[in-house]
């Protein structure tokens, strides 16, 4: 089935989804008239190829993603350091948990692609079942490890025959995203499938 994807903020760079590959990438208008029966998607801000985190072993790997049951004892936030080994250490079923929720948080802001040697069975699990691709970390990293890191590094532009690998960001434009962050992410897509939606 097809699906056209537009975003306010990019008309001119709708993507049509057939399956797990884009069709076509162009202007909405042109799009819609030419596949007048694909599924329409529409959101708001800008359209963008999606973000490529290069910390997936410090995130997927060293970090502890709380499980919203455990909130009252560890909070919300993401654990690093010491206390995550420890608590990986006191339970190792957590680690396969942990790596899941953080594909989840990692989806959220629309990160696509991530890179780092994964070595963990459950970290790379975690990452083969949502999808995300794995590409190579960039010569220097930018600042500490976050799911949110900046500069925030962007994926080459979409094209027709390619993955249907895409997110999408509440922002008037790519200086607004810069500004803002990766928090601003309304919907990821990984092959063809809506992996996130803000609520």
């Amino acid at each position: 089935m097809l699906t056209l994807h537009v975003a306010e903020a990019s008309p001119e760079a709708a993507v049509l989804v057939d399956g797990a590959h884009i069709a076509a990438v162009g202007p909405y208008d042109e799009l819609a008239a030419a596949h007048p029966q694909a599924r329409l998607r529409r959101w708001p801000g800008l359209l963008l190829p999606g973000l490529l985190n290069p910390y997936g072993p410090e995130l997927l790997e060293r970090t502890y993603h709380p499980d919203p049951r455990e909130a009252d004892a560890l909070g919300t936030e993401p654990i690093g350091g010491p206390r995550a080994e420890a608590l990986f250490r006191a339970d190792p079923a957590r680690r396969g948990a942990s790596a899941r929720r953080g594909v989840q948080r990692l989806l959220a802001y629309g990160t696509v692609a991530i890179a780092g040697e994964l070595r963990d069975r459950a970290a790379l699990d975690a990452v083969r079942r949502a999808g995300l691709a794995v590409g190579q970390r960039p010569p220097s990293l930018p600042g500490p490890p976050s799911l949110s890191p900046s500069p925030l590094i962007l994926l080459p532009a979409l094209a027709a025959g390619g993955p249907a690998r895409f997110a999408v960001f509440d922002v008037p434009d790519r200086a607004g995203l810069v500004r803002q962050g990766a928090g601003t992410c309304v919907a990821t897509v990984l092959g063809g499938r809506l992996v996130y939606r803000a609520r």
